[in-house]
């Protein structure tokens, strides 16, 4: 059973209805990890919490070695938001990390 239910946003959705099903299949199945626990430190996957200002805390998950998931946790709601999924490189350009 999950703690938390892993929603994904419309920049996500359209990632994965684009990518090929080798990318498709790797990507859900390391989002999956976040339904255990989306927390760094915890559970499985390379996770880390991003230093951006705002309302909520934003998170990233190295998807292998060529995509990031930039996420955010609901605790209210027990969800977990993917808001893009974007090759790794591009990801370190727009968050610098």
């Amino acid at each position: 059973m999950s703690d938390y239910e892993v929603l994904l946003g419309h920049d996500a959705r359209n990632f994965l209805a684009a990518a090929d099903e080798k990318t498709t299949r790797i990507c859900k199945e390391k989002l999956g990890y976040l339904a255990e626990n989306p927390y760094p430190g915890r559970g499985q996957g390379d996770k880390e919490k991003l230093p951006i200002d705002g309302r909520r805390d934003r998170f990233r998950l190295h998807i292998s070695r060529s995509y990031t998931a930039i996420y955010t946790v609901i605790e209210d709601e027990s969800e977990v938001r993917v808001l893009e999924i974007l090759p790794i490189d591009d990801a370190h350009k727009r968050y610098g990390f």
